[in-house]
């Protein structure tokens, strides 16, 4: 049997035997050469270790756009204070004062130098990656050695967040083995801590997967060091998050019948678990669970949206009963839709905006715990981003129905295939910025473009003239000539079609994140049974990492999958 397919231990357990070498530490802070100056107030001016160390975190940062926004600056400023000595925060009270410009200087130049390296070196510093990667990657689980996901502790820098995020540019603390607790097997060589360190705590816990973790200080969420998504364990928990999305097929006609009806319900907690759970099934909105006030950015998701967050048009570009959301959701990324909804959610909207303020709960007797508990009573192991992935995978499979040509070569079909992609993206919300380099790449790709299109043309006639000469001579030589133009110009046509199919999936691609999705939303099998069916090279779709994460599904699917 495939290793997916082998015995698995009783409940709760998830391994026997764990054995590794403990995370990676980043190496210690290098002072700057002695000629490379930070200047305060035109003056240059020594910092002190600690110091300097902050103030390089944001020169490298000094061409990002992150160093221009004012939270930025002002929380940098307010966690670079605290590291500096009582005499340096006498000197140092401006920002605007501080010149970062020659360390950034160095970083840059030191960065180009790296690149320049000839390849020699280039190979050593490859072989002492690898051998790291050999020594910590690496872990003995049950007896199988498996790959180690992310073995190294993250870098001390400076906080980017995403979207506008209220903590931007907070310090980053670098982890100590202080920080880090262990976890492995009882009789394992337990991992020893850097020399003259020891471990916040070794545990012996079988019920979790993870190999250490620590708590990082400005989310002060957990960090764990976990398997890579290759190992079994992995490949075991990712299928049976799509196996509960399939089972949700079978039962997802009874529950969109359930919540019709608790739209007339007599209990105002019943009606607004069920207009939630239509945004959910819908929408593909997230959950949205309740925070700590200040604690983080003010996002939100459909249990918590508030009064302000939705406005509602009887009548709208030519559309009835029209919910406009505008929010931001997780990781501060805007959520803006306006959807056409069922005459009774619009009603009960309505309802429950009443009399209330803007700041006011739109749900305001409703929480994930309750909505959640309910979701569990409807079927086993059914939590709100179950629906998520479900509506992501049966939308990439029926997009994929309706949009591949079976006729189409394969550049044509993988456009058929990312726009089926980019259906998900949207549904689900996956939006990037428009990337620094798009108008350039873009224009190179249309310089191609034209030079091809041109290359055509004298191709064309080409054939015109060999076509009149063979008209002329009617001997062999010219006629096999026709078909050797004839060839070239189908050639450099097929080079033209697949620029601008390229071009298009650019242009539509600019401003949506496909990997989201790709990696956590859609089932793999979806994926591997369509190559296989049209005779698409999988590695035309997922990158190696990709195909590592996914070996179970390219193991186990035939072309006839069905989601």
């Amino acid at each position: 049997c495939s290793r997916w397919e082998e015995e698995k231990n009783e409940d709760g357990v998830k391994w026997m035997q764990l054995e590794h070498r403990g995370p990676y530490f980043v190496p210690p802070y290098e002072p700057l050469p002695k000629d490379v100056h930070f200047y305060y107030d035109g003056k240059p001016l020594k910092l002190s270790l600690a110091t300097e160390e902050v103030a390089t975190f944001y020169a490298k940062m000094l061409d990002h756009e992150y160093t221009t926004k004012e939270i930025f600056q002002n929380n940098f400023f307010h966690d670079w204070r605290k590291e500096m000595t009582s005499e340096e925060q006498e000197i140092i009270k401006d920002l605007d004062k501080c010149d970062f410009g020659e360390i950034h200087k160095y970083f840059v130049d030191k960065n180009e130098a790296r690149k320049a390296l000839p390849k020699e070196e280039k190979q050593k510093l490859k072989e002492e990656a690898d051998k790291i990667q050999e020594e910590y990657g690496y872990c003995i689980l049950d007896g199988h050695r498996e790959k180690i996901g992310n073995f190294k502790t993250e870098p001390p820098g400076l906080f980017r967040g995403r979207g506008e995020h209220p903590k931007m540019g907070m310090l980053k603390k670098r982890i100590m083995p202080e920080d880090v607790i262990i976890n492995c097997s009882k009789d394992s060589k337990i991992p020893k801590p850097p020399e003259g360190h020891k471990w916040k705590e070794v545990r012996f816990d079988n019920t979790v997967t993870w190999l250490a973790s620590w708590t990082e200080n400005i989310q002060n969420t957990l960090k764990y060091i976990m398997l890579n998504p290759s190992s079994k364990l992995k490949g075991e928990k990712d299928w049976q998050k799509y196996e509960v999305a399939r089972r949700l097929k079978d039962v997802v006609h009874t529950i969109r019948a359930q919540y019709r009806k608790d739209w007339k319900s007599k209990e105002i907690k019943k009606r607004q678990r069920a207009v939630a759970l239509y945004f959910i099934d819908k929408l593909a909105l997230r959950a949205g669970n309740e925070k700590e006030e200040g604690e983080t950015a003010d996002t939100v998701g459909c249990c918590s949206l508030r009064v302000e967050h939705i406005q509602l048009h009887p009548q709208l570009d030519g559309q009835e009963h029209v919910v406009e959301f505008d929010f931001l959701g997780k990781d501060s990324i805007r959520y803006y839709n306006k959807v056409s909804v069922e005459k009774p959610v619009f009603k009960n909207l309505q309802l429950f905006m009443k009399n209330k303020d803007p700041t006011d709960d739109l749900f305001d007797h409703l929480n994930t715990t309750f909505l959640n508990k309910h979701l569990q009573h409807l079927m086993d192991g059914l939590t709100a981003k179950v629906f998520r992935t479900y509506n992501a995978s049966i939308t990439l499979q029926e997009q994929l129905k309706a949009l591949t040509n079976p006729e189409d070569n394969i550049a044509g079909k993988l456009l058929s295939y990312n726009r089926a992609n980019r259906a998900v993206a949207i549904l689900c919300n996956h939006q990037r910025s428009i990337p620094k380099t798009f108008a350039k790449s873009m224009q190179v790709l249309q310089e191609k473009i034209d030079a091809k299109k041109k290359q055509v043309e004298e191709a064309q006639e080409e054939v015109k003239k060999a076509e009149d000469e063979f008209k002329d001579t009617k001997d062999a030589k010219a006629e096999a000539n026709v078909e050797k133009k004839k060839k070239l110009l189908k050639r450099l046509e097929e080079q033209l079609a697949k620029m601008n199919i390229q071009a298009t999936d650019k242009e539509e691609n600019k401003q949506i994140a496909l990997g989201t999705s790709k990696l956590n939303y859609l089932d793999p099998r979806i994926t591997v049974a369509w190559c296989k069916k049209f005779g698409i090279p999988i590695e035309r779709i997922y990158n190696k990492t990709q195909r590592e994460k996914f070996a179970w599904a390219i193991d186990m699917t035939g072309e006839d999958f069905e989601f």
